[in-house]
This record gives C-alpha cells, sequence and structure tokens, in this order.
C-alpha cells in the first residue's frame, strides 16, 4: 500500500533573509507516518520542511523536503501525477497568503504620488508592484513603517482529486474557537467543495501537547472522534487499512 503524508508547515519568503510562517510544528503528521509503518505493507512518501519534526527514518519512508506554497504545489503535481497512490493524507498547515511585494514609507510615498492610490487602480497598482520575493535583496531597515503585499497562494487540497482519482483523500480543517456545529458544517464543505473522503476538523484552543481534540468526517456523513494525537493517528489508519496493523 503506497501512501503520502504532508506535515509540517510552509515558509513564505519576504525577501532573502525573512519569511512568513506558521506553528505547526509536524507532530500530528509524524505521529501518523509511524502508525501506517507499523503496517509492513505500508510505504511512504513523506513531504515536509527543513523545520518540522520528522519521523523515524526507515526504508519505507521516503522524505520529500520543501519550503514555500509554491514548491508543495509542484513536488505533490510531480509526485500524483507520475505515480498511483492508495491514500493521501495532507495534514500540511499550508498559508493561504505569500508575499508580493514590499515598500518602504518613502517608497509608498513615492508610488502613491506618481500613481493616485483609488478604488478603481488598485487591482493593477497591485500588479504593477508585484515582485519575486525569491529574488528580491534584503530589505533595509532604514524606515519606521514597512508595507508587505501577501497575495493568494493555490489551493493545493482542491488539486488532489484531480491528481489522484481513485486515492482514499484525508484533508484537515483547523478553526479557532468556534462551536462544534460551525466546526463540523466548515468541514462538510470541504469535503463537497474539494471532493476528499475525509477532513480532520480540529480546533486550535483543544490541541496541546499530547491532546488533540478532532472529529473525522466523512462524505458519507459519518462521524468518529478522537481526543490525542495517538488516536488521531489510529482512527486514520483505520480507514485507510483493513485490517489495521499495529506494533504493540
Amino acid at each position: 500500500m503506497k501512501i503520502l503524508i504532508t506535515a509540517g508547515g510552509t515558509s513564505e519568503k519576504i525577501d532573502q533573509v525573512r519569511s512568513i510562517t506558521n506553528h505547526s510544528t509536524g507532530q500530528l503528521g509524524k505521529k501518523i507516518a509511524e502508525t501506517l509503518v507499523a503496517d509492513s505493507t505500508v510505504t511512504i512518501d513523506y513531504v515536509t520542511t527543513n523545520s518540522a519534526v520528522k519521523p523515524t527514518s526507515q526504508d519505507n519512508i521516503r522524505f520529500h523536503l520543501i519550503e514555500s506554497t509554491q514548491d508543495l504545489f509542484e513536488t505533490l503535481e510531480r509526485l500524483l501525477t507520475s505515480d498511483s497512490y492508495d491514500a493521501i493524507i495532507h495534514s500540511m498547515a499550508v498559508s493561504d497568503f505569500t508575499p508580493a511585494f514590499s515598500l518602504s514609507e518613502e517608497q509608498l510615498a513615492q508610488s502613491i504620488d506618481q500613481t493616485p492610490l483609488t478604488p478603481e487602480h488598485l487591482s493593477s497598482w497591485f500588479r504593477d508592484h508585484e515582485i519575486n520575493p525569491n529574488k528580491a535583496e534584503k530589505i533595509s531597515s532604514d524606515t519606521e513603517h514597512l508595507l508587505i503585499a501577501l497575495k493568494k497562494t493555490p489551493k493545493i487540497i482542491s488539486y488532489l482529486r484531480k491528481w489522484q482519482p481513485e486515492a482514499t483523500i484525508i484533508g484537515f480543517k483547523l478553526l479557532v474557537d468556534v462551536s462544534k456545529t460551525e466546526l463540523l458544517a466548515v468541514a462538510k464543505k470541504s469535503i463537497m467543495k474539494n471532493q476528499v473522503d475525509y477532513i480532520l476538523a480540529n480546533d486550535l484552543t483543544q490541541i496541546d501537547g499530547t491532546n488533540h481534540h478532532g472529529y473525522l468526517l466523512g462524505a458519507d456523513g459519518t462521524i468518529k472522534e478522537a481526543q490525542s494525537k495517538e488516536e488521531i493517528a489510529k482512527l486514520l489508519a483505520s480507514v485507510i487499512i483493513e485490517p489495521v496493523s499495529f506494533n504493540q
């Protein structure tokens, strides 16, 4: 059985020395991978970042390191269009936005002076200033305020079904301090929109160390609950591998 797992969090460059990232450690992805490879029939392509914690290196886990959302997109497109997978577990915290450009106070004042920043010219103003942060030199610190404009990144989960029509796909949805009703409603919407089989819905306020409360919502409407990373890992394994085989 061949499985692809994404874990950790992407990092989006502002310039050659600065970036925007998130607090994802990759701990849950690590636990999921270690649970799955307890079954000797499983091989895993594990897509993660340099800074994320990783499962213990084993012959049946192959690592693919990425940095940005664009790196992730290109890596997944390459892997998922060149091979077949039984399951995809997309647990990585992917940035919704990436830097488009930055301006100091002086640069902003000059830009507005040259091209008045009005609602009807806003879209073109953003396009005219966009640069590639990967090629941008270090931004000078000689300004009291720095304007950083962000643009949307590709929604990776929306491509998975196109690339792997037959795989069991499990996505993740993280919200903050919402009701169970709202959390499950958002998860259901994500299942329908992205044509995945399951969404693991969790709330940041209910994640602390090994405690990790979440609901696994299926496309068929089934809901299963877990209270820890270990329980989540076993729950995901139970919908992918039958019968589930674990090392005790």
